[in-house]
């Protein structure tokens, strides 16, 4: 028969575990949300960009592509991070989570790295003397509709993503974004070439060249942090400042060093040691010691690892 002490633990993991399950189902449909718009403007901007005779049109459909892809990305590896931990994952499987931010910043790299591979070749072309068709009305059209579905779709992403402490989906939402700014530089670009003429239809694949950078920016904004994470690279100091002066108001605790802290998927991970005087009772220090636990998870979140090493005062050992 369970004791009242392991029915309260079952009932808070019970509870945390529908949270985390309830957090995998939002994820999905803020995901699934995007992914519909993604698809939509994918047909769109191929058709505006084919019909249009518009390049940069056509880089920004393929940039679409590659936000729908990423859409998938993240509902495939939010269901995986979502998984309590098991006998083979200690720490569960938040790191998915992490890693589908790494392969979204990824895919973003080698898109703006194509588009302005193509954007450039055609410019060279134009400087020896090609001729490229002026851009339809339709080009232009197709990427007004773009910049304003996605900046709706970027905000949207972005408060859920916060909502939710998800990396991932607020990395897609800066995928969002980007797509945006890079439906800017094509409206520039397109629009420059049917009003000046077929003199400037050469700003067309300009603006496919502008649109790499911003992609390119994203992308790399995106790897640098998710790199970090899976190699196990501390917390900002600042967080872990104030961690220590938590701990360190906390009645009968001293010295605490040895911090350690890192980041899994959405949660974090402390393990730090302290000193406590030799005399208390071991109750009165596993009461400290859980009260500094509660508090920490309180703070940073249930699903907050936190390890606690307790030493005697020096004096005392």
């Amino acid at each position: 028969m369970l004791s009242l002490q392991d029915t309260f633990i079952t009932k808070i993991m019970s509870r945390m575990d529908r949270e985390e399950c309830s957090r995998e189902k939002k994820i999905c449909r803020v995901t699934y949300v995007g992914g519909g718009v993604n698809f939509l403007l994918i047909i769109f901007k191929f058709a505006a960009g084919l019909w249009g005779q518009s390049s940069a049109m056509v880089a920004d459909a393929v940039h679409s592509f590659s936000d729908f892809v990423t859409d998938v990305i993240v509902i495939a590896f939010v269901r995986i991070s979502g998984k309590p931990k098991d006998v083979d994952h200690d720490y569960g499987h938040g790191k998915f989570e992490t890693l589908a931010t790494l392969l979204i910043g990824v895919v973003l790299l080698f898109v703006g790295l194509g588009i302005a591979y193509n954007g450039i070749r055609t410019i060279i072309e134009v400087v020896r003397g090609a001729v490229l068709p002026s851009p339809g009305t339709i080009a232009l059209v197709g990427a007004v509709v773009s910049i304003v579905a996605k900046e709706i779709l970027f905000r949207y992403t972005a408060a859920q993503g916060r909502r939710l402490k998800s990396d991932a989906v607020i990395a897609n939402a800066w995928h969002h974004r980007s797509d945006a700014f890079s439906s800017v530089a094509t409206v520039l670009g397109i629009a420059g070439a049917i009003v000046l003429g077929d003199r400037w239809t050469v700003l067309d694949p300009l603006a496919g060249v502008a649109v790499s950078f911003f992609i390119g920016k994203t992308a790399l904004g995106l790897i640098k942090p998710s790199v970090d994470e899976l190699l196990e690279k501390s917390l900002p100091q600042s967080t872990e400042d104030e961690i220590v002066r938590f701990v360190d108001k906390v009645e009968g605790v001293h010295d605490i060093h040895d911090l350690r802290t890192r980041k899994i998927g959405n949660y974090y991970a402390i393990e730090f040691s302290v000193c406590m005087d030799g005399k208390v009772s071991l109750k009165e220090a596993h009461d400290v010691i859980s009260k500094i636990d509660d508090d920490l998870r309180r703070k940073y979140g249930d699903k907050t690892h936190v390890m606690i090493h307790v030493e005697p005062l020096p004096e005392q050992e």
